[in-house]
């Protein structure tokens, strides 16, 4: 099942969209790993089939049994970021995961440029709230990376990337290190800032993000 939503979580008067994917055949008894996918600059507005052009909401729209998993894709609107988003992000999360039965011990963050920042920022804001998280062609505050010092990491960056340096990567892994945290870091010599189809669809990532 793939779902078009609108929520309100009614803080501040925003709201935001959002794509839900269920497997073939979910009901509420079965829990199941969530995956949250936030997106990128370029697919803000108000259009959720901008979603499907890539990544998480992509392949699960194509196969809503990709994996055994539920995933949340929420909108960003227009001229804004995750960082103005993220509690309604946080909201969002904890309210699928009541109302679906989500295994809470079994919800990953992931994200790509704006999202691969987005997700740096909501997983420090809520490191209890996710198992795993991966930051694709992102960036943060490093130094408060303190605060997912314990979370299992993945992060993915081109070195070729015009958009995103892959210093801003580089920050966030070696705070995170420095902070006697575990991060898998992969530099894609030969991609620059469209390296999230590899990571997605040529890693075992997904699979990792669940397991």
């Amino acid at each position: 099942m793939v779902e078009f939503l609108d929520k309100d979580f009614q803080r501040e008067a925003t709201s935001l969209k959002y794509i839900l994917t269920t497997p073939t055949n979910f009901d509420k008894g079965e829990q199941l790993p969530l995956i949250v996918f936030l997106h990128g600059a370029g697919e803000r507005g108000e259009d959720l089939n901008a979603l499907k052009r890539y990544c998480i909401p992509k392949l699960f729209c194509e196969n809503q049994d990709y994996a055994r998993a539920l995933t949340i894709s929420p909108l960003c609107p227009q001229e804004r970021t995750w960082y103005d988003y993220k509690w309604e992000v946080i909201s969002l999360i904890e309210g699928i995961a009541s109302e679906y039965n989500v295994d809470k011990s079994k919800i990953a963050l992931c994200g790509i440029s704006m999202g691969g920042f987005g997700t740096w920022e909501i997983a420090m804001q809520a490191p209890e709230l996710f198992h795993k998280i991966a930051p694709i062609c992102g960036g943060g505050m490093n130094w408060r990376a303190w605060y997912v010092r314990n979370l299992p990491i993945r992060v993915y960056h081109g070195r070729l990337d015009d958009v995103v340096p892959l210093s801003q990567s580089e920050a966030m892994v070696n705070s995170v290190r420095v902070q006697g945290g575990s991060v898998e870091f992969t530099i894609y010599d030969d991609l620059g800032h469209c390296c999230w189809d590899r990571a997605f669809e040529e890693t075992d990532l997904i699979s990792w993000l669940i397991k």
